[in-house]
């Protein structure tokens, strides 16, 4: 019989410490090699670390919430042959449990619960134990609908006049950890940033009617276009006038750094919380290029897929509650970044043009400013110049040297 000491691994782009999100074993447990034995969270992302050997589980260092220096002691086994051959945590699902009919109710299971991991991401900003959810997949696998439905449930109980479980809390305690406590400490860090906010109006008729004609021409099964992709245009050809907006601030070595590239941030909501997502070098691409790219990048941040480098290096960000938009938004400035521009919805409503009332498609913009290093004036002035851009559409892409 031997020991075998796992270390927190090394996750890269010079991570010195990662934080327990989740344990899947404990002291005594039973696993095998490549079975998923942590959930670990750096300020990049989130990754599930499987067992490098076969063994039984003698002790694990840290809790949820915990951080664990790259290097130090994170988990140990005992490994041996006879170890090896004793069933594991999270056996294979046979074959035979996929006919199995799904119980209504389950008490709860022991070892490892076969589940995504955006479901286990959901479960833990949720407080929700799988083990007490009814997987109806493979082997009794937790599908989405699965966990939906018993948060439905759940939910269903809490209403007032609902009969409350026998035995269970009135009061559910939801540890703040993983991504969420990192979005915590930044909105923090954030808020110590005095922001100055300018909201303006838009008239997007004209480049609803461009839209609008675009999107009559795509081929079946092209994604159509939103405003994203022309808001994104429109910033690469007014920040070259404005480069104190298109800005990262070094703070440790008191420095601005003036990108002439666009590096556009997407905020995008995820399960795990709002990520940002880099769109790069906006201004050497096309329309249909830009557009591509955002839904790229967003649907990689929500699905857990991004890889680290693109969810870091933004100059400027772009922030939208789509339909959700409402009138006005105060975003928050995405630091290190010292400008975030905020797009509300667009709606048909009557203005005075050229002394008459016609109907308009009207879009405000917020924009939010780091006071320290961009001044009222300029911030003022740059949405107005990304006013004028949007308002003559033509004007986004027409040669103007």
């Amino acid at each position: 019989m031997s020991r075998y000491v796992f270390k927190m691994p090394d996750l890269g782009e010079g991570t010195v410490e990662a934080e327990i999100v989740a344990v899947h074993v404990k002291p005594g447990d039973v696993v095998k090699e490549e079975q998923i034995i942590f959930d670990l969270t750096t300020e990049k992302a989130t990754v599930e670390v499987p067992s490098p050997v076969s063994g039984r589980v003698v002790s694990v260092a840290g809790e949820p919430g915990q951080s664990i220096a790259v290097g130090a002691e994170l988990i140990v086994f005992e490994t041996d042959a006879n170890v090896k051959q004793e069933s594991a945590v999270a056996p294979a699902p046979s074959q035979s449990r996929k006919t199995e009919p799904v119980a209504q109710h389950a008490a709860p299971r022991a070892g490892r619960v076969m589940a995504s991991p955006a479901t286990r991401r959901r479960a833990r900003e949720a407080g929700v134990e799988l083990a007490q959810v009814v997987g109806s997949g493979p082997g009794g696998r937790i599908l989405r609908d699965d966990f939906d439905s018993f948060l439905q449930k759940r939910t269903d109980a809490q209403q007032p006049g609902a009969r409350a479980e026998a035995g269970g809390p009135e009061v559910e305690e939801v540890p703040i950890i993983g991504i969420r406590r990192l979005i915590s400490q930044r909105m923090t860090q954030t808020l110590s940033i005095p922001h100055f906010s300018y909201v303006e109006e838009v008239d997007v008729t004209e480049l609803e009617s461009l839209r609008m004609h675009l999107n009559s021409k795509l081929r079946g099964g092209e994604a159509s276009y939103t405003y994203l992709p022309f808001l994104a245009l429109a910033l690469a050809r007014v920040l070259p006038t404005f480069p104190q907006c298109n800005v990262r601030h070094d703070a440790e070595r008191n420095v601005l750094l003036r990108y002439r590239a666009l590096h556009l941030g997407i905020a995008t909501q995820t399960p795990d919380g709002l990520k940002v997502p880099v769109v790069r070098n906006v201004e050497r691409r096309s329309l249909g290029e830009v557009a591509a790219e955002i839904r790229r990048v967003s649907e990689a941040a929500r699905t857990n897929k991004a890889k680290r480098e693109e969810l870091s290096g933004s100059t400027i960000t772009l922030t939208s509650l789509g339909k959700l938009g409402g009138i006005a938004t105060t975003p928050i400035i995405n630091a290190p970044e010292v400008a975030i521009i905020g797009v509300n919805k667009a709606v048909d409503r009557p203005v005075v043009l050229r002394g008459v009332i016609v109907i308009r498609r009207m879009m405000n913009l917020s924009g939010s400013f780091d006071h320290r290093f961009v001044d009222g004036h300029d911030a003022a002035t740059m949405i107005q110049a990304l006013k004028d851009c949007l308002e003559h559409p033509a004007t986004i892409f027409a040669d103007l040297s």
